[in-house]
């Protein structure tokens, strides 16, 4: 795993280090200063991961790991615009050290170099697959980003929904990266399909640890803020599971709380409403939800027909960011 992220993290700094060097400036820095923010670089592992799957030989892959790496960062920069936040990782965002048109047009143009490093994948067949599997990433990403944005605005959004939105938002990308990898090692295309299935479920069961992490969280692990979703009024999987299976007098607390009219201070809203998802039980719900997509997942590798040693080292990457604490 180790071996995988140093990999890939010099195909990385070898490739973002040409933006340091081109013109207009105002265009091109941005992108190597959110490149430069930090990260898990999670998704590109991932892609090197489920390549290695098929061949000892993951050089092939790093094109794709680069192009869903670059095209996450973008999506962060605009993200971060969206949501006005000052911050991403500790540093000032794009557009609070530039500006909003600076960070809007440096993020198009992230996402045209993310489509156009593919190019550098010589098998022109090969290279309509991944492209395939790109763009139906960055489709679903963007399906997803709106999704939620209308949530905040809705009143009448289930479980259902909720699950479909973070596969898009959040899972698509993930499993689209290990279609691309596992391409490029030369998988079938039912194979392709095996993998984008766990990715789906994997990048699904990360969501859920994070809505977790957001209520139960170490604080002086998470690095962030815990009962942030709850003092927004985000409709995470803990609060609409919770509106599922609560009786009628936790069901009406929840939504009274949940209520720009609740009156409450923050830090006692975040103390009920934990309070009140304590009482129905709702974070083993999360743990078992969680679980769930984990076995799923690991159902897809093993149906890959190939040695399960092969699958080993995904498997434990896998769960321990599913378990992770930050």
């Amino acid at each position: 795993m180790e071996e995988l992220y140093k990999v890939f993290m010099e195909y990385w700094e070898r490739h973002v280090g040409v933006y340091t060097k081109q013109n207009p400036r105002n265009l091109y820095a941005p992108i190597y200063y959110i490149s430069q923010g930090g990260g898990k670089r999670m998704r590109p592992v991932f892609t090197l991961m489920a390549s290695r799957l098929f061949s000892d030989d993951v050089h092939p892959a790093l094109a794709a790991g680069y192009c869903i790496e670059l095209f996450h960062n973008f999506t962060l920069l605009h993200d971060d615009i969206m949501d006005e936040a000052p911050l991403r990782r500790g540093r000032p965002t794009v557009h609070e050290k530039w500006d909003s048109n600076t960070a809007i047009l440096s993020g198009d143009l992230m996402m045209i170099e993310s489509l156009r490093h593919l190019s550098v994948i010589e098998d022109k067949n090969l290279r309509t697959r991944v492209e395939d599997y790109f763009l139906a990433g960055a489709v679903a990403v963007c399906e997803g980003q709106q999704m939620d944005m209308d949530f905040e605005t809705r009143d009448d959004v289930d479980l259902s929904e909720y699950m479909e939105m973070i596969r898009l938002k959040t899972a698509a990308l993930l499993a689209e990266g290990m279609a691309m990898g596992a391409a490029c090692g030369g998988a079938t295309k039912e194979q392709d399909e095996k993998i984008r299935t766990f990715g789906n479920l994997i990048g699904t069961a990360f969501q859920i640890q994070d809505d977790i992490l957001d209520t139960y969280g170490d604080p002086t692990k998470f690095g962030k803020k815990v009962g942030g979703d709850i003092a927004q009024n985000k409709k995470t999987f803990l609060y609409l599971k919770s509106v599922e299976v609560a009786n009628e007098n936790d069901r009406s607390d929840l939504f009274r709380l949940y209520s720009d009219k609740s009156g409450l201070p923050e830090s006692d809203k975040i103390r009920e409403v934990t309070a009140l998802f304590d009482r129905i039980g709702i974070r083993e719900l999360a743990e078992e939800e969680k679980k769930r997509c984990m076995a799923e997942a690991f159902v897809c590798l093993d149906q890959l027909g190939i040695a399960p040693e092969k699958t080993i080292l995904l498997k434990k990457f896998a769960q321990k960011l599913a378990d992770r604490e930050k």
